[in-house]
């Protein structure tokens, strides 16, 4: 039996790794049909891949970067695609098992939900999907039938953690975090921080976004809230802990007292693998864990002083309603200023928490409504910036 699968943000680390495990997959005699494959201006690894993997369709970020990528596979036979449109359609091609989504940011949110109205399982990497309207994604597979595989690591570790136990024995879920490249840093040691210091992340092999949002426990906040819709669990039954081996992924406590962990090496193709072949498990060629090599796992408490995302992403699943949205928005775009040099990195959550403070709760919103608030948080966050660069000095780093 072959397993028909496509890849949205093929090019990105997940994406890229994905293919590694369908590569893997297909030379141990586990069939893998890539249907589609979605990137957003790298069409040059977009290119070898179609060559590779030979896609029905593909898409691209915009309708100039398609018509390139079309000249150079004239005779291919593979559609080129762009736009929303373009995510939209490779997310609901026919006879498609799975949808592998892994595009940064909320972009991938209309595609999930389209895949999900056709009846595609959904391997998810995407977690601002969850984060931005975590209640309507979860209404919506419930509705159509759809099983939601999570691929984050911390999130496929609750996942088997739960396998063949009632959930309604849940005391609490236990999600793990590094800590990053700066734990036990203080602020002003932040204060000096540099992208090229914040992207070398000591375990995981990340993109740019997810490897800064890991550096401000940010991403373990985003975590939080895609955990709460994810597993249907409230979220004073979620707590975070820091593991900085990367070893433990994430454990679920029983009310009897039992604790089931999940332990693996830092590697996403093992969890990528997981939500690709499930429900089987499958060999492959990966490093395993060698308990030898570990002399102590240990655990402590997240530092909300020093890094405060993780608190406002708390703060936003209390409020609930538009406030994920808003919230996950204005990071995006106040990471995006980061990578540019534009501020410093511990003003990436002073503007988060400025645009919250800004935003007026839609406690019962529709898709269009966490649409429009994203909209209305990315500018109000180039506000907040362009108020205080206005005013700053020629330094580009400024002070918000």
């Amino acid at each position: 039996m072959t397993k028909k699968v496509s890849i949205l943000g093929s090019t990105g680390s997940i994406g890229v790794q994905a293919l590694e495990v369908v590569r893997n997959l297909n030379n141990s005699n586990y069939n893998i049909e890539i249907k589609g494959l979605t990137a957003g201006k790298n069409i040059d690894l977009l290119e070898q891949q179609i060559l590779e993997f030979k896609p029905e369709a593909v898409s691209v970020m915009d309708e100039e970067l398609a018509y390139k990528l079309g000249k150079r596979l004239k005779g291919i036979g593979t559609e080129v695609v762009y736009g929303i449109e373009g995510l939209i359609k490779i997310a609901t091609l026919e006879d498609t098992d799975l949808i592998l989504n892994s595009v940064v940011g909320v972009a991938g949110l209309l595609p999930t939900l389209e895949a999900i109205r056709k009846g595609k399982n959904i391997a998810l990497a995407n977690k601002e999907t969850l984060v931005a309207a975590g209640k309507i994604v979860m209404e919506e597979a419930h509705k159509h039938n759809v099983r939601i595989i999570p691929v984050d690591s911390e999130h496929s570790a609750i996942f088997q953690c739960l396998l063949g136990n009632d959930k309604k024995s849940v005391s609490r879920i236990l999600l793990t975090a590094s800590g990053g490249p700066f734990r036990g840093k203080k602020i002003e040691q932040l204060e000096m921080v540099k992208p090229e210091d914040a992207l070398k992340h000591p375990n995981w092999r990340m993109g740019n976004k997810i490897t800064i949002d890991s550096a401000t426990l940010m991403n373990k906040g985003l975590e939080v809230i895609e955990a709460r819709w994810l597993f249907d669990i409230e979220p004073d039954k979620i707590e975070v802990l820091i593991h900085p081996q990367s070893i433990i992924h994430s454990m679920v406590e029983y009310k009897d007292g039992s604790v089931i962990a999940q332990l693996g090496v830092p590697d996403m193709r093992i969890p990528i693998q997981f939500a690709v072949t499930y429900p089987k498990r499958q060999y492959n060629n990966f490093n395993k864990l060698d308990f030898r090599l570990h002399k102590s796992l240990t655990f402590e408490e997240p530092d909300y002083v020093n890094f405060p995302c993780l608190k406002l992403a708390f703060d936003a699943l209390k409020e609930s309603g538009t406030m994920p949205a808003v919230m996950n928005a204005a990071n995006e775009v106040a990471v995006n200023l980061f990578l540019d040099n534009k501020i410093r990195f511990t003003h990436i959550p002073l503007i988060i928490s400025n645009v919250m403070n800004e935003h007026r709760v839609n406690n019962n919103p529709t898709i269009d409504d966490i649409i429009e608030v994203d909209e209305w948080a990315r500018k109000e966050a180039m506000r907040i910036y362009n108020k205080v660069a206005s005013t700053a000095d020629t330094n580009p780093v400024v002070v918000v």
